[in-house]
């Protein structure tokens, strides 16, 4: 993979939170005190969840960690300093070490993919909300503002290389992204071209430098970054979001439902802790504490899409 620039790699989030609907409670990157579950992973879904860590019974419970800043977190008083995990991957491979050593150090890790690895069911992918994914470009560039499915495959393994006369540069995010394996597995490349610049973080529109450029998008965090919401960064710059086969990812201000690249976003926990609370009553079932804090109007303030009765089900394990 290329490398185009150090910009693209090293964006840093800054502070992320909730303030709007029922999650009001600005949250900073990481939490200000130790809680009783920590987790980390996603950037996709570290807003919403740093804003119910600061909701869930009045913030003494959940504690997450954003995707990026310091290079270390501590996530207990004593010990338990740990490099920060950016990205679902990156946060379940943690959870899974801490559950493997017995550290105590997580309990739960922020996804917005499904399993990678199904050989075992070790750890459960507990859904809290949809979302989307689409393709960003940047405004001006001349690229269009519809591709398909068969468009986007060919731009990702590098055999459509431009578009209305501009030159492509398509990008991804770091290899741990949730979205970028999201992504890639919607429009069907296994193995990215060699064209693709790679490294870039998730949900940062300020990557999209030049007029070919384009990346995938969380539609959710492209939304929450535009709407001013304290705590929550603007990280659109000059891109857009473009639509897919047609569809456009926003039908005024909720989730196309006709949208062709929906997923959705998950709190991973060990499934031996299914039953034991707090994390049984945090996070399982669709009368859990999350799902009672994340109604369908307070996520549609982050952009995204509720699940009803499908909130906290505990049907989806694997290893990683």
């Amino acid at each position: 993979m290329n490398v185009k620039s150090y910009a693209r790699i090293g964006a840093v989030v800054g502070a992320a939170a909730l303030g709007l609907g029922l999650l009001t409670t600005p949250a900073s990157a990481d939490p200000p005190s130790v809680r009783v579950l920590a987790g980390t992973g996603s950037d996709t879904t570290q807003d919403v969840l740093n804003g119910l860590g600061n909701t869930v019974d009045s913030g003494a419970t959940i504690a997450s960690y954003n995707a990026t800043g310091s290079a270390t977190i501590q996530t207990r008083t004593s010990g338990c300093v740990i490099a920060r995990p950016n990205g679902s991957s990156a946060g379940i491979d943690a959870l899974r070490t801490a559950v493997d050593t017995a550290s105590g150090c997580l309990d739960f890790a922020r996804s917005s993919r499904t399993p990678a690895d199904t050989t075992t069911t070790d750890l459960t992918w507990i859904p809290f909300a949809k979302d989307a994914v689409s393709y960003a470009y940047r405004s001006g560039s001349g690229l269009p503002t519809n591709l398909t499915t068969a468009q986007l495959k060919s731009v990702y393994e590098c055999t459509l290389t431009s578009l209305n006369g501009v030159a492509l540069t398509p990008l991804l995010p770091q290899a741990s992204s949730g979205t970028r394996q999201f992504f890639l597995s919607s429009i069907g490349v296994t193995t990215p071209g060699a064209c693709v610049t790679s490294g870039s973080q998730e949900n940062d529109g300020t990557v999209l430098d030049t007029a070919g450029d384009i990346a995938p998008y969380s539609v959710a965090q492209y939304y929450a970054q535009g709407r001013g919401i304290a705590g929550v960064p603007n990280r659109r710059g000059s891109s857009l979001l473009g639509s897919v086969n047609g569809q456009a990812p926003r039908i005024g201000t909720t989730l196309n439902p006709s949208f062709p690249y929906l997923r959705d976003v998950y709190n991973v926990v060990p499934t031996n802790k299914l039953t034991v609370s707090p994390i049984s009553t945090t996070f399982v079932g669709s009368t859990s504490k999350v799902c009672n804090a994340v109604t369908t109007a307070a996520i549609a303030n982050y952009g995204f899409g509720g699940l009803g009765s499908a909130c906290g089900s505990t049907t989806l394990k694997g290893e990683r």
